[in-house]
């Protein structure tokens, strides 16, 4: 068996995954989980604990799948109503909907995950699994386009108009929401809450179970942006679904120069995503710069789309365990 440092090693970086899962997807706050709560370390910084084989086979099951249920667990309030809600559901198990604008209907969003995504920490490895193992696998790259609930150029007025119809022709299980880019340009932010929350009390109706994402901060539009994300928080709150904080995970990992449309960045070789930040150099859209293009940490903190990826697999996953197949 590996020695009581190499499993602490795995496991605080485990933890470190779980801490940011329900900080950013369910707005619980910021608490850091201390390995020493799991482990009683040996006076001798190099020796080994003295423990069974099968207390250190049942502690990797607790580590994979007992503590991302727990942590889910303290979230809040999303768990039990989203399994009354699913207890509604009549369709096809593994359904995923990716409701949104061009930030949705890109193949940087959500297909790169089909197969083995490359320097995935542990946290993100066993969400993967649970992920590829549950959900249809027509559903990472072919439910694209208009008449699938996602299309350049939209705002959530689109989606208010059509959601009825999407959810009649797909009746998903699950529905990723995210709409805001475009909309801050063109709602003020009452219209915006109001049809968002509208839209995912159908998509509740149906059975559907929402993940709630926020918009990524724009260029030239942070504090509209915020706003925005602000009423995206409320209404999942209030509506009880689990949320998905993208633009809380980006500020937090680039402060200062999420902007990719900032001067430092404009000698950048290639095209506008391939910035070596979290927004493209449109100000508008996730970066998507081939330079990072596995989900390390580096990557993470680089590459946008890499980031939606990492923060929605993680969320569908936890939906997955606690509320689609809770106990498996």
């Amino acid at each position: 068996m590996p020695p009581a440092t190499s499993l602490a090693g795995a496991t605080e970086l485990a933890l470190k995954d779980i801490v940011i899962v329900y900080k950013t997807h369910f707005d619980i706050g910021y608490t850091q989980l201390a390995p020493s709560r799991f482990f009683s370390r040996p006076a001798n910084k190099n020796s080994v604990c003295s423990c069974h084989p099968l207390a250190w086979l049942c502690l990797a099951f607790l580590l994979a799948w007992a503590l991302p249920c727990a942590a889910a667990d303290q979230s809040g309030d999303w768990i039990e109503p989203m399994k009354q809600v699913h207890a509604r559901f009549t369709g096809n198990r593994g359904t995923f909907a990716l409701f949104g604008d061009s930030i949705t209907v890109s193949l940087a969003f959500w297909a790169p995950l089909e197969w083995e995504p490359k320097a995935m920490s542990p946290g993100m490895a066993h969400a993967h699994q649970s992920v590829k193992g549950y959900m249809k696998p027509e559903c990472w790259r072919q439910w694209r386009g208009p008449a699938f609930g996602n299309e350049g150029r939209t705002t959530i007025r689109w989606a208010h108009a059509n959601v009825e119809r999407w959810l009649q022709k797909l009746n998903p299980e699950v529905a990723v929401i995210m709409f805001g880019s475009n909309d801050v340009g063109e709602l003020e932010v009452a219209e915006y809450e109001q049809k968002t929350r509208e839209v995912v009390r159908r998509c509740l109706a149906n059975g559907t179970v929402v993940l709630l994402t926020t918009l990524p901060p724009r260029s030239g539009r942070l504090d509209k942006a915020k706003q925005f994300a602000a009423a995206v928080r409320k209404v999942a709150g209030e509506e009880r679904v689990p949320l998905v904080d993208y633009f809380a995970a980006i500020l937090e990992r680039r402060p200062d120069d999420w902007d990719g449309a900032l001067p430092q960045f404009k000698q950048t070789p290639g095209d506008e995503y391939q910035v070596p930040t979290l927004i493209a150099r449109d100000g508008v859209h996730p970066s998507n710069p081939r330079l990072f293009g596995d989900f390390s940490d580096a990557s993470l903190r680089h590459n946008g789309f890499a980031l939606r990826n990492y923060v929605t697999l993680l969320a569908y996953a936890a939906v997955i365990e606690n509320v689609l197949q809770p106990g498996k």
